[in-house]
């Protein structure tokens, strides 16, 4: 990073002296938010979106807001989870609930509303599904030319929903990078609105929301630890900055460890942290939970950086695990998440053994996406019941 500042409107993607490498970071005059956000107002703002928030995002005075609403997901306490993991408290906030049954409807509420404001009519991604679903969501609400690129093997669902929001989708024969490789190349040439996380940092600021409401909904028994699926890195660093921005205003004293959960066969960012390195070694990602599917990641750097200013860490699990907490989820708190959605949940048992969650801790993960956005993967972690004759006799054949 070469420190170098910019001011509102100097620059909207990267930084100019280190090129595409350059993710910059949105900060803003705390000290005068804190007049306008603190416990006070929030106690007394009956907004229940990720709106309630407006004077911590980076959106234009009087710019046109989204119809659909984003925010203030419930968060659940899952004794029986605490019980099999050790710990005190186990709680699961669920992201399924949006618009579009993704985290991902954060960042592009705040991507397609910049977007319009700054009056653009066309926007693109690149994505291995569930950015790319919200993003189409949210440029069909505000009118906007959405330009899709996701891998040929994005689950049908996902694209489906694509497809049904008129966005104009690009099914890229080859991974992630290739989609983002491609997707990157459109962008410079046709002029697109870039809704990348990994170039746009004001998308990150989306993410962070999800931060500021566990610190909101949470003030007065803050977790000690937030668990985060990890794949290219934005959730993670949104998570993190939304958690130090409510203890920088005030509305707590503290803030919890983050520690970030990679599949184990796309984990270069852990691999990175865990071996005290600050460079990612790309992999072939091979992983079931298509969400995190990224092996090639772009938003390393603030996720190391972030992850560590919270005193926290990385764990890997493996798609056995992930695939074994979707009904274990599922039966203990009645959250449906998809696979990677799960992937929070399975790395708090491989972060107890490891020494770093104590039995006396309270955790929170975070379940990023609804289960029925990848109905092939749930299927994987169950066992088909065998078709009956309408009948009692069969139907008592069953039971026994």
């Amino acid at each position: 990073m070469c420190g170098k500042t910019y001011k509102p409107g100097q620059v909207e993607y990267t930084c100019t002296v280190c090129g595409a490498d350059g993710i910059l970071d949105v900060h803003y005059d705390y000290e005068q938010v804190h007049k306008v956000l603190n416990r006070d107002t929030l106690a007394a703002n009956s907004d229940r979106t990720l709106w309630r928030y407006l004077p911590l995002l980076p959106i234009p005075q009087g710019a046109r807001l989204p119809r659909l609403t984003v925010g203030m997901s419930p968060i659940y306490d899952v004794p029986i989870l605490a019980t099999e993991f050790g710990v005190k408290r186990l709680l699961v906030k669920d992201e399924g609930r949006g618009p579009t049954a993704s985290f991902k409807d954060r960042a592009s509420a705040i991507g397609a509303t910049r977007a319009l404001a700054l009056g653009r009519s066309e926007i693109a991604c690149a994505s291995t599904g569930n950015a790319a679903t919200s993003l189409a969501g949210f440029a069909a609400d505000l009118g906007l030319a959405a330009k899709i690129f996701v891998p040929a093997s994005a689950p049908e669902a996902k694209v489906a929903q694509l497809l049904i929001y008129g966005a104009k989708v690009f099914l890229v024969k080859g991974t992630y990078v290739d989609a983002w490789n491609i997707c990157q190349a459109a962008v410079a040439e046709f002029g697109w609105y870039n809704r990348s996380c990994a170039v746009n940092p004001y998308l990150v600021e989306g993410k962070k929301t999800g931060g500021l409401e566990i610190a909101e909904q949470l003030a007065r028994e803050l977790p000690d630890v937030v668990f985060v699926p990890v794949g290219d890195g934005c959730i993670i660093s949104g998570i993190c900055k939304g958690l130090i921005e409510m203890k920088e205003l005030g509305v707590t004293s503290r803030v919890p460890r983050v520690i970030g959960v990679q599949a184990e066969g796309a984990a270069p960012i852990a691999a990175a942290f865990n071996a005290g390195k600050d460079r990612v070694v790309p992999v072939e990602a091979n992983t079931l939970a298509d969400s995190i599917s990224v092996g090639t990641p772009r938003n390393w750097k603030k996720a190391i950086h972030y992850v560590r200013a919270t005193g926290g860490s990385f764990v890997t699990v493996s798609d056995p695990a992930i695939l074994e907490m979707i009904p274990k989820l599922a039966r203990a708190s009645g959250v449906f998440a998809e696979p990677t959605g799960c992937v929070a949940a399975a790395g708090v048992r491989e972060a107890r053994a490891r020494g770093l969650v104590a039995a006396g801790d309270s955790v929170l993960v975070l379940a990023t996406g609804n289960g029925l956005k990848d109905v092939r993967g749930a299927m994987r972690a169950v066992t088909l019941p065998e078709p009956v004759t309408p009948d009692l006799a069969a139907i008592r054949q069953a039971l026994s």
